[in-house]
C-alpha cells in the first residue's frame, strides 16, 4: 500500500471520527433542550392541577361548613 493511500485513509478516519463526535454532541445538546422543555411543561401542568385541586378542596370545605351551620 502506498504512502499516499495510507495518508488518505488516515485523513478519512480522522474526519469521520471528528464528524461523529460533533454529531453526538449536537444530539446530546438537542436531547437536553427537549428534556428541559418537557420537564417545564410537566411542572406547569402539575402546578396548574395542584391549584385546581386546592380550589376544589376549599370549595368543598366551605360547603361542608355551611351545611354544618345550617343543621345547627
Amino acid at each position: 500500500m502506498g504512502y499516499v493511500m495510507r495518508v488518505r485513509l488516515a485523513s478519512f478516519f480522522a474526519g469521520a471520527a471528528t464528524a461523529s463526535f460533533a454529531g453526538l454532541y449536537i444530539l446530546h445538546k438537542d436531547y437536553k433542550v427537549a428534556h428541559q422543555s418537557f420537564s417545564k411543561q410537566m411542572n406547569d401542568l402539575h402546578n396548574s392541577l395542584e391549584s385546581r385541586i386546592s380550589a376544589l378542596e376549599k370549595l368543598k370545605q366551605t360547603e361542608t361548613s355551611e351545611q354544618v351551620e345550617a343543621s345547627e
